[in-house]
């Protein structure tokens, strides 16, 4: 059974960087597509970033900059480097991963994911 673990979120200040993992189990999507959402208190879910075939990239634009996807395929595990968090970047952020390969419009969208994590809070404060 395959299962996706987030891990790294923790309280930050603002201005500080912070390193999110999404280690994957029973499962490679080495040639597939992984993405991480993101949903604060009160808010709809929204996409950050997804990296599929092994190297190509896409960003929610208000992030493009401040935030960069990245993978290791010996360890099964997709990075998400954040820089310069605000308070604003306040949420859950959580991993889904598909084998599957559509256009890029539909991997923006949760429902396009076949394997979803529980989900790490990031929490940006003074």
């Amino acid at each position: 059974q395959v299962q996706l673990e987030e891990t790294g979120g923790r309280l930050v200040q603002p201005g500080d960087s912070l390193r999110l993992a999404c280690t994957a189990s029973g499962g490679s999507f080495a040639d597939g597509a992984v993405a991480w959402f993101r949903q604060a208190p009160g808010k709809e879910r929204e996409f950050v970033a997804l990296i599929r075939r092994r190297t190509s990239t896409s960003y929610e634009n208000r992030l493009k900059g401040r935030f960069t996807i990245s993978r290791d395929n010996a360890k099964n595990t997709v990075y998400l480097q954040m820089n310069n968090l605000e308070p604003e970047d306040t949420a859950v952020y959580s991993c889904s991963a598909t084998t599957k390969n559509p256009p890029l419009s539909v991997l923006w969208t949760y429902s396009a994911y076949d394997y979803w994590g529980q989900g790490t809070q990031v929490t940006v404060s003074s």
